[in-house]
């Protein structure tokens, strides 16, 4: 599974999802910091099959159900690597779980 981090995530935190078969991408090494939702979001359908993002209101602002690829919206406190490794096992089970065109939200 190839997840695309976005870049409001720590560039470091991609090294913390592992799995057999999970590759992680961050917006950041793309070189795609700073794009808007909309254009990050056909971007990400080349390269990604699951968008993992911190941004709560990305689903109101986009229309999600036509992507190519699931989105996981992770509600932690802040985007520090500490309040964000509680997250590691139920961010990649959502990431697992969600569907092209769904999103998945993890809270504690």
């Amino acid at each position: 599974m190839r997840i695309l981090l976005d870049e409001n995530f720590p560039v470091d935190f991609a090294k913390l999802l592992v799995g057999d078969e999970v590759t992680t991408l961050h917006v950041h090494n793309l070189g795609w910091s700073g794009i808007k939702n909309g254009e990050l979001l056909r971007r990400a359908s080349r390269v990604c099959e699951v968008f993992v993002t911190l941004d709560r209101n990305l689903e109101f602002q986009q229309n999600t159900k036509v992507l190519p690829f699931g989105v996981v919206v992770l509600c932690a406190r802040s985007n520090r690597i500490a309040d964000l490794t509680p997250y590691i096992h139920s961010l990649l089970e959502a990431a697992n779980r969600v569907a092209p065109g769904q999103i998945e939200t993890v809270r504690v």
